[in-house]
């Protein structure tokens, strides 16, 4: 099965065979990998505003997700869930560590432009960057907000997620995600006036 016909959650039952296969073959995680690397690219990228880091953290993530997959058990729910989990947990702890939020420059980006290696994903990125400049105010106001409704927000409006998906990659209950959102908002609203 080529990894572009999986797309989550049209085809659930292949996604579990190709997930099962990822727990015995490599190649099989790299069409896992294939299939879901650019929407944890762009997750981390739309919660840091900072390509080096949405690419460390990327990273990051299937390192621990081909860490983990021999232990990871299907529960009929997309297998993204499982990575988007991941990818935020790793979000919330750099920033715990590091103690605050710094977001990048559009200047920034485009130098890390010249260090090659990502040029086309750094690119991309920077076109979409420089595109919506209001995003990177946005964004600066998003990251003052607590991190669960950082989470919530990123994934109901960048990602475009329902939610259910979202009561599956934060192991919420629906009524908690919508309470969070609503509050969340409201914060978002009040910091952008």
């Amino acid at each position: 099965m080529k990894a572009d016909t999986l797309i989550f959650p049209d085809n659930l039952k292949a996604e579990e065979e190709l997930v099962k296969r990822a727990q015995q073959s490599m190649e099989a995680f790299g069409e896992l990998y294939e299939v879901y690397y650019q929407r944890i690219f762009n997750y981390g990228l739309k919660r840091t505003a900072n390509v080096q880091l949405a690419l460390d953290i990327t990273s990051i993530t299937f390192l621990k997700a081909l860490d983990q997959i021999k232990k990871y058990r299907w529960r009929d729910v997309p297998f993204a869930a499982w990575l988007y989990r991941i990818a935020s947990n790793e979000i919330n702890d750099h920033y715990r560590r590091q103690g605050g939020r710094r977001i990048a420059s559009i200047e920034e980006i485009a130098e890390l432009a010249d260090t090659g290696g990502y040029a086309d994903e750094i690119n991309q990125a920077e076109e979409e960057l420089s595109k919506h400049e209001e995003f990177l105010l946005l964004h600066k106001k998003l990251a003052e907000l607590p991190p669960i409704y950082q989470e919530v927000i990123s994934l109901k409006f960048f990602e475009k997620k329902k939610i259910r998906e979202m009561v599956q990659i934060l192991g919420k209950k629906e009524g908690t995600i919508k309470s969070l959102l609503h509050r969340g908002l409201e914060k978002l609203r009040e910091k952008m006036q």
